[in-house]
């Protein structure tokens, strides 16, 4: 016979729930909220998987890669990433579509490599430079107060030397590098850009200051369940 009962005990002139029924209480709440925890994990990071994927076939990023992460090396990738930006600005700036973004860069491919170059040797480094299409996945990234979320990306790469520095990065299309996000806000011309290409809920994602929260929320709770 158990010492303390499953049913409620009288004292003190009234009935008391015991701990052993307080306990399963618990674990049935515990296995409840468990339940609505993984719910929520599974319908958002299958919704932010649609919504990335829709934002990733709608844009080209930008990435210059740094021969290394010497203050020489990373000074000059920002004089290079300059030159290019300027170089291919007029050019992009008059592209209606993704693929024509993407077919201006490739036919500019070679121009490109050679400003790249030309900055490199006016400024007394001889690194070779490789110009190139690749998609492949990236971590979080924010260029001012937009946020692009984890996932794979079509990129456009410029790599100095043997590119194991820093990058600098941007967006070539829609063209969010051509306007300056150092004091943390792109302008609202360039975000009507952005929403253009993307749907509202893409748009929402990408502009939410709460973005980073959420996708660091929805990281702590794969780790919490270990998933």
């Amino acid at each position: 016979m158990d010492i303390i009962p499953d049913m409620k005990i009288y004292q003190g002139g009234k009935y008391h729930m015991n701990i052993k029924k307080k306990l399963g209480i618990l674990l049935i709440v515990i296995i409840a909220v468990s339940g609505l925890v993984g719910y929520y994990r599974v319908s958002y990071a299958g919704n932010l998987e649609a919504v990335t994927e829709g934002i990733s076939e709608s844009i080209i990023r930008f990435h210059v890669r740094a021969n290394s992460d010497s203050q020489e090396d990373q000074e000059v990738k920002l004089k290079v990433k300059e030159a290019v930006v300027d170089y291919i600005r007029p050019a992009l700036s008059e592209s209606d579509s993704l693929s024509e973004s993407r077919t201006i860069l490739e036919a500019e491919g070679d121009n490109i490599r050679n400003v790249a170059i030309k900055t490199l040797r006016d400024n007394g480094f001889m690194e070779d430079v490789s110009v190139y299409f690749e998609k492949s996945y990236f971590p979080v990234k924010s260029y001012g107060d937009v946020t692009f979320p984890a996932g794979y990306y079509e990129a456009f790469r410029v790599d100095i030397g043997d590119a194991e520095g820093k990058n600098w990065w941007c967006v070539l299309y829609p063209p969010l590098c051509f306007v300056d996000a150092v004091y943390g806000v792109v302008p609202e011309d360039s975000k009507e850009k952005l929403a253009g290409v993307l749907t509202d809920e893409e748009y929402k994602t990408v502009t939410d200051r709460g973005c980073k929260v959420r996708f660091k929320y929805l990281t702590f709770i794969n780790e919490l369940l270990g998933l």
